[in-house]
């Protein structure tokens, strides 16, 4: 992969802003240091791509550092594929964590010493009870939990089986560690939550080592004070987690006191981001994998050819706010086609192709014509394309009986051919089923570049590729995965759309586009932006559509 310069977020106006200006100013706080904590149980996807842009953001606006930490305290679902995913979209869009990389497992032994200190204070417990029998026992929103029968074991007992726990000789759920609280706490994650659980387990990074794994809860604000981190900046469902958060912070000999800070998360329509329907949507094979470029994931969206710049702009875009709100799709296309229209340079493909035969060009000869790879640009140059007597067009740009307003070509009438001539449809050309396979056309010498010297004009402009020496490619053209505006994790699989995906084979491109890297976009001319897939190989090009040039799939899913 081809590192990535670390860059800034633009900066702007947002309550999480205003806060770290506020504490700076006050002198509250003397430098800002945050952190991105994903836990490695799956891919990244385009929520935290707006997490990563805030936390990283804000620390380079205000001149600090931002972490990368790995959250990896449940190793049944961890697993170095996703570690090494993060990194790389971390890094691909556009961020840097520098020497600061980090992770919950290589606080184990001290997370555990404070545990051992809140028994000793007489604040924590080991309980035997059951999963369900504590979920039985917790309490409801207007009803007080119940205490544990063995809430009042004296410290030398629970530090006895403490130990125990961690050497080993309990099974998997036999007992759990709890903080001693209140289980009359309003707040129901006051009410003794657990610290540790027994889970005989091999973990990525610490082996065998434990097989008792702190909760997050007991890990995420612990972490932040062995870093030093002064805002942990989090989503708004860890609200009420903050009260837990504060008070193991107050209750342990921790070496700073960070503060946590919730944002709105991203809901967007046409999308779902829980980490659980993302896992079972690949496990159970709706798609092809993370990296589906159907998928929200930033790798699929990168596969899919969306570039980071477009996520960062996005980003900026939707703001951070904190009231939960739901986003249209239609404002994260903006951001890519803005991005694309102003970067992707341009080429002609023809998807569906229809030969035509110049009758009037001379058998065996090609001459070539000069295409400008993008109109704003004059920089990005220009490109040779040849011209021959046999060329493809789109299917859809004829039809032998035009509708009123088709302009393209049809029998008799006269189009420009993007950068070459003017040409007219003399005859049709059909199999013995009736279908149409070829058109009989002629040329106009003088229009050489598309333009006609005696000034008439034509209503239509369509591309084309040379029959000699276009290349063949497989298009995958994708729309929403889902086809619900709000399509619910209890109901995903019902919300599935059919349509997500349509493979043509038998494209047919320019020969430079056999040489674009994997995963970069450009605008196919009056198609769509697309990208080369992983999956795309010398003589077996595959593209991926990007997006289209404006959004047909809102009036496919309207009905319209």
């Amino acid at each position: 992969m081809t590192a990535v310069e670390p860059i800034a977020a633009e900066a702007g106006r947002d309550f999480i802003r205003d806060i770290i200006q506020a504490d700076l100013d006050s002198g509250r706080r003397t430098e800002v240091i945050t952190r991105f904590p994903p836990e490695p149980n799956g891919y990244l996807h385009i929520g935290h791509a707006k997490s990563i842009c805030l936390n990283f953001g804000v620390a380079a606006e205000f001149g600090g550092r931002c972490h990368l930490r790995f959250d990896d305290t449940n190793p049944t679902k961890e697993e170095q594929e996703y570690i090494d995913s993060i990194e790389r979209d971390v890094r691909w869009l556009g961020f840097d964590w520098g020497p600061h990389l980090y992770y919950a497992s290589g606080y184990f032994e001290q997370l555990y010493a404070w545990a051992e200190h809140l028994i000793r204070a007489g604040k924590a417990y080991v309980d035997d009870q059951s999963q369900d029998q504590i979920r039985e026992t917790r309490g409801t929103l207007t009803e007080p939990g119940t205490n544990s029968p063995f809430r009042e074991r004296s410290v030398e007992e629970n530090l006895d089986l403490f130990h125990r726990m961690r050497k080993g000789e309990f099974p998997n759920g036999a007992r759990v560690l709890r903080a001693k609280i209140d289980m009359a706490s309003g707040n129901i994650n006051l009410r003794d939550p657990v610290l540790y659980r027994i889970l005989h387990a091999h973990h990525p990074r610490t082996g065998d080592a434990w097989c008792i794994y702190p909760s997050y809860d007991f890990t995420h604000g612990q972490s932040d004070a062995i870093e030093h981190i002064t805002h942990s900046i989090c989503t708004l469902e860890f609200e009420d987690h903050r009260p837990l958060y504060d008070w193991f912070l107050d209750n342990l000999p921790v070496p700073s006191k960070p503060h946590q800070y919730e944002f709105a998360r991203l809901n967007i329509t046409y999308t779902v981001l829980s980490k659980r329907v993302l896992t079972t949507l690949v496990r159970d094979k709706y798609v092809s994998g993370w990296d589906d470029p159907r998928m929200p994931t930033i790798a699929g969206l990168r596969r899919r050819g969306v570039p980071a710049e477009a996520l960062r702009d996005f980003a900026k875009r939707i703001g951070v706010a904190k009231a939960n709100s739901v986003v249209d799709m239609a404002m994260f296309d903006f951001s890519v086609r803005e991005v694309l229209n102003r970067k992707a340079e341009r080429r002609m493909a023809v998807l569906r192709p229809l030969k035509i035969v110049i009758e009037n060009y001379p058998e065996g000869q090609t001459e070539t014509l000069d295409a400008v790879n993008h109109p704003d640009d004059p920089g990005a140059g220009t490109r040779s394309l040849t011209f021959s007597r046999e060329l493809f067009v789109e299917r859809d740009d004829f039809q032998e009986t035009p509708v009123k307003g088709f302009f393209r070509l049809s029998p008799g009438r006269e189009v420009r051919l993007r950068w070459a001539y003017f040409i007219t449809c003399k005859e049709v050309v059909k199999d013995a089923s009736g279908e149409v396979v070829e058109l009989r056309c002629t040329y106009d010498p003088s229009t050489k570049g598309g333009n006609a010297p005696d000034g008439r004009k034509v209503k239509a402009t369509i591309h084309w590729v040379s029959a000699a020496d276009s290349v063949p490619a497989e298009i995958r053209v994708y729309n929403q995965l889902f086809k619900t505006p709000a399509p619910t994790p209890a109901t995903f699989a019902e919300d599935i759309n059919p349509q997500s995906l349509e493979i043509l084979t038998g494209a047919r491109l320019e020969p430079s586009l056999a040489k674009i890297p994997v995963e970069t976009a450009v605008q196919f001319e009056r198609q769509g932006y697309f990208c080369p897939d992983p999956d795309s190989k010398p003589g077996a090009l595959v593209f991926n559509r990007t997006i289209g040039l404006r959004d047909t799939w809102a009036k496919v899913a309207a009905g319209g």
